[in-house]
């Protein structure tokens, strides 16, 4: 069995956490897009070799640029619970001295 490409296991999680930041469903972003659910379900597991028409479908549906499936990085999800406690720390530190 041959190991899943890093890009696909990318796009699969970005679209994932687009999808269910807008709360949809897998199955009513696949119907704004003319797929199936287990088509979505693929993509976003790493299953399928998604192409970029239906990578541009499903960017049109989520109301995105296609090039947000590609900057997702796993260490970006806590960035802004972190950056939210340097900003508080800096606004106390200001305000003590």
């Amino acid at each position: 069995m041959s190991e899943i490409p890093e890009v696909l296991v990318q796009v699969g999680k970005a679209i994932r956490q687009i999808r269910l930041s807008k709360g949809l469903s897998q199955q009513r972003l696949a119907e704004m897009c003319g797929f199936t659910f287990s088509y979505i379900g693929g993509v976003e597991r790493a299953e399928k070799n998604i192409s970029l028409k239906n990578l541009d479908k499903i960017a049109a549906a989520l109301e995105v640029g296609i090039h947000q499936f590609f900057s997702y990085t796993p260490s970006y999800e806590n960035l802004l619970p972190m950056m939210n406690k340097l900003w508080s720390w800096q606004e106390t530190s200001w305000l003590m001295s």
